[in-house]
């Protein structure tokens, strides 16, 4: 990502207007671990071999700067796991509920949320003969005037309504 700041940057800066928290981070992407930021140099105790090490940007963004980071909370994460099986599942809406959700988002973003809800438990119960647990994320795309339905929530589902034919397995209450 560096070497395209280097190379294509001061072209893309010019034909975009970019916000500056935008600039910053190319920025530091483009001289991390350069001359620019400075370093030091490391020397071999057996053969003397000297080595320049430059300074990191240290900015969030940075691939250089966060490879490890992301590498250990990956790790940690993987350590949690149970030894089963995951599966990613997406819930859509049509694009022809877009203008409806932008007027009441909370709402049928909740009835969405409920049916995800109910429908994994529903398909656990039936298909698999126990309660799944699932972690639910809304991600939300760009429509095409270039508006989105808002900032994107991380939030618990609602808990399911009680099945009529049988005793819920489970309380369920809202984080925080």
């Amino acid at each position: 990502m560096a070497d395209i700041f280097r190379s294509h940057g001061e072209s893309y800066r010019r034909n975009h207007a970019l916000p500056l928290s935008h600039l910053r981070v190319m920025r530091a992407i483009q001289v991390c671990r350069t001359k620019e930021l400075g370093g030091h140099l490391k020397q071999c105790d057996t053969c003397g071999f000297e080595h320049p090490t430059y300074n990191s940007c240290c900015n969030r963004h940075c691939p250089k700067c966060q490879s490890m980071a992301k590498a250990k909370w990956l790790k940690k994460q993987t350590s949690e796991l149970l030894p089963t099986g995951y599966f990613h599942l997406v819930f859509t809406l049509t694009h022809e509920l877009n203008r409806l959700v932008l007027a009441h988002k909370r709402v049928l973003l909740n009835i969405l949320f409920q049916a995800v809800s109910e429908t994994l438990l529903e398909f656990g119960h039936t298909h698999l003969r126990g309660t799944v647990g699932f972690i639910a994320v809304l991600h939300i795309l760009r429509l095409r005037s270039g508006q989105a339905l808002g900032p994107t929530p991380k939030r618990p589902l609602p808990p399911p309504l009680p099945h009529p034919r049988r005793r819920p397995l489970f309380r369920s209450e809202p984080l925080g």
